[in-house]
């Protein structure tokens, strides 16, 4: 027997109808790459993702071609969200810190038909455009008069009059949920970056568990300020789940210093921030000497990479900032795990409830996890056991566009390349990436560890440990570190940090020194090109 309920596709489209049905008022501000603040509503973007659309259908796009962006965070970017996913193109956010050759790679594998970019991202596009046959038409997202006259790009238009030559009567067209809606090329794999496929009903589900109180629990109460770029896995979603609630989003567009994102908080009563550690730091770094405080931000979602505990420290002690610890990936859309108490937690020492926030968090639901030993075989929930997480889910990758890289799931689990420990309770710990583990004398040092550690010191700004052979142990970690400018740490010093704070065989061998320590395009540390930096580097003699 089935239920007697209505059935309507779950559409990406049914989003922006909502938002401007229930909270059209609500704002969408955004800092423009021209400097100044744009201002308009919900019911603003949905007419303008509409004509959008209408645009798309003038090019004769197809049903499930891809039109690409190299956009900041901003609402001509949110309108493409919209207009082409709901019109049944796929939207291709490509990350334009990537070099021109994956770019033009990533764009000829999606076989990408329009690319929108941001005028900021002109010299990318005229370095990669003759190398990219498949795309037809470039969008410059700007007004006429700010179009260049002699870019060298062909098919080259300006956004809005592009969109203004398009009236607001278009009807989104209803489709099979599980539609491709948007693709995020990964940089967490070997070889050439693999594409996620995300579909209409993978978007929506994760966007009403992204917005639940045990998650990032937003609501039409808030101002969302997503730092993380919205070519970074769309934004963690935050587009879609804000538009879900008729929260306030607030974009920062191209200026991520600490400066400009302190006075966008204050002005625009931030009270609720996404973003990943780097992007703290600098906003960190920017307001202690000043002495100033938050008086309206209540919360932040870090993820991306580990937090260190001395900034979720900072955030929640010296300016009442509670911080939400988050883990997921590329091929989850992204998010598996958000760190949230539970209420039996409550009582517990303050220091207790510390030990817990480090943690990445609890399954949301829609993720289930576990984690197995070499053997494929399931290890306890007891908090100390390592072992390969695994995961699946209704937004969790099946397989990569066109193939790429043939089934990655066993037994219908997709393995992360993470190394973690679960507790009983549920919460995840990421101890390392499967190919970051570090094993001295048959035990694994998790380098996570190591690192946070580092970082606590007040003249580190930056640490990041890797193994390296020993005769003996066959590994022994060692940690590269970045020291804050003006400031001075000695080898033995930072050593001597360690004792007491991690066991004694897992304290690092040696500190090295370096000017940078190198970032992928996402601002995670690239430890392979770190290990291929001290590739001559000798153990001292013990």
């Amino acid at each position: 027997m089935l239920g007697l309920m209505q059935s309507q596709p779950l559409l990406i489209s049914g989003l922006i109808e909502f938002a401007e049905r229930h909270h059209g008022d609500a704002e969408i501000v955004s800092r423009r790459v021209e400097g100044d603040l744009h201002r308009y509503s919900y019911k603003d973007m949905g007419q303008r993702a509409r004509r959008v659309a209408k645009a798309l259908d003038g090019l004769k796009l197809a049903f499930s071609d891809r039109v690409a962006t190299l956009a900041w965070n901003g609402y001509r970017h949110l309108e493409l969200y919209y207009g082409v996913s709901g019109s049944g193109r796929v939207l291709h956010t490509i990350n334009p810190r990537l070099h021109p050759d994956q770019i033009a790679w990533i764009a000829n594998h999606a076989e990408d038909q329009v690319l929108c970019f941001d005028l900021s991202f002109l010299p990318l596009v005229q370095a990669v455009h003759a190398r990219c046959p498949t795309i037809k038409h470039y969008i410059a997202l700007c007004d006429a008069d700010k179009l260049p006259a002699d870019s060298g790009v062909p098919n080259l238009q300006s956004y809005e009059s592009w969109i203004d030559a398009q009236n607001t009567g278009y009807t989104w067209p209803s489709f099979d949920e599980n539609t491709a809606s948007s693709m995020c090329y990964t940089s967490g794999t070997t070889g050439n970056p693999k594409a996620a496929l995300y579909s209409h009903r993978s978007s929506t589900l994760h966007a009403y568990a992204a917005a639940l109180p045990d998650v990032m629990c937003i609501s039409a109460r808030d101002s969302i300020l997503p730092v993380v770029p919205m070519f970074h896995v769309n934004a963690w979603g935050i587009p879609y789940s804000a538009a879900l609630t008729g929260a306030k989003l607030v974009f920062p567009g191209p200026a991520l210093d600490g400066k400009s994102i302190y006075e966008l908080i204050e002005a625009e009563k931030v009270t609720y921030a996404a973003g990943v550690p780097t992007v703290w730091q600098m906003l960190l770094t920017h307001m202690k000497p000043a002495g100033l405080k938050f008086s309206t931000l209540k919360r932040t979602v870090i993820g991306g990479s580990a937090c260190p505990p001395a900034m979720i420290h900072a955030f929640r002690e010296d300016y009442g900032v509670e911080v939400l610890h988050a883990w997921g990936m590329t091929e989850m859309s992204p998010l598996g795990t958000l760190c949230t108490l539970k209420n039996k937690h409550d009582a517990l020492p303050e220091a207790e409830k510390m030990k817990i926030r480090l943690k990445q968090g609890r399954a949301i639901y829609g993720v289930d996890m576990k984690i197995v030993d070499a053997n494929g075989e399931e290890l306890p929930w007891d908090g100390k056991v390592f072992g390969d997480l695994h995961v699946k889910g209704p937004w969790i990758v099946r397989e990569y566009f066109k193939g790429e890289g043939g089934d990655p799931l066993v037994d219908g689990w997709f393995p992360t390349g993470d190394v973690g420990t679960i507790d009983p309770d549920g919460y995840l710990q990421i101890t390392d990436r499967s190919k970051d583990v570090i094993k001295s004398g048959g035990e694994w040092i998790s380098s996570i560890e190591i690192e946070n550690i580092a970082v606590a010191h007040p003249a580190v700004a930056m640490a990041a440990c890797i193994g390296v052979a020993h005769p003996k142990w066959d590994e022994r970690p060692i940690i590269a570190v970045v020291k804050k400018p003006g400031m001075e740490v000695t080898r033995d010093e930072l050593l001597r940090f360690y004792e007491g704070k991690t066991a004694k065989w897992q304290i690092p061998d040696d500190v090295v020194f370096v000017d940078a320590i190198p970032l992928g395009a996402t601002g995670k540390m690239l430890k392979t090109k770190l290990r291929e930096m001290l590739k001559d580097y000798k153990l001292p003699q013990t």
